[in-house]
């Protein structure tokens, strides 16, 4: 499979150095959101991301797939792949982020992650709809999901699910986003559909044990 986007201004300077995950701790922007929820930001966490970028569209056995939507049957408007927790990463980077992960959010967190959910965006036709990740033991429990995001920068929306302003955050290029608290069950997110000249971009899902 080959793509085109456009790459990023950082990556470029950086063009010849391999992909390599940053930091996190003093390097995480937390934003409190209402009913227990929140956000952790971290731009640019992981340095060479559009070469990741790459090495993921080649190597992942990406699939189509098709859900009932009331009575017919759709195309799901991006491509997917997901790792269990026993399925070894299509990458190396990808273990040491979620590694990462785990060592900095274990006092908070409690369990490490262990699964990771792929999505890739074709164009600003790919999408996902509104929704929280509430199968599994989010649906009464707080928990943990981070997004690495690579590719072209794409916005993920945030809105509550009881009502009020959303908030949305430009992912790509190797920016991390951490939802915690309550967030899968107060709040909703989506990427939406955009009329704008959008590259590729992929979504990398880190989740505990049994969070959908």
């Amino acid at each position: 499979m080959i793509v085109d986007f456009q790459t990023s201004l950082f990556d470029e300077a950086g063009a010849e150095t391999a992909p390599v995950v940053g930091p996190l701790a003093g390097s995480l922007l937390r934003h409190h959101l209402d009913r227990g929820a929140w956000v952790d930001a971290r731009p640019g966490w992981v340095r060479g991301a559009d070469e990741l970028f790459a090495r993921l569209v080649r190597d992942v056995p990406w699939y189509a797939e098709r859900r009932q939507m009331y009575d017919r049957v759709v195309d799901v408007p991006r491509l997917l792949r997901f790792y269990a927790a026993h399925e070894e990463l299509p990458d190396p980077l990808l273990a040491q982020a979620r590694d990462a992960l785990s060592r900095h959010y274990a006092a908070e967190l409690g369990e490490p992650f262990t699964t990771a959910g792929m999505c890739y965006y074709r164009d600003g036709r790919d999408s996902v709809a509104w929704h929280g990740d509430t199968i599994g033991r989010s649906s009464t429990d707080d928990t943990m999901v981070a997004i690495l995001s690579l590719g072209d920068t794409r916005r993920l929306s945030l809105r509550p699910r009881l009502g009020g302003r959303s908030i949305g955050f430009d992912l790509g290029h190797g920016d991390l986003l951490v939802m915690g608290g309550s967030c899968q069950r107060t709040w909703e997110h989506a990427v939406l559909k955009t009329s704008r000249a959008v590259g590729p971009r992929i979504s990398i899902q880190y989740r505990p044990h049994d969070v959908r």
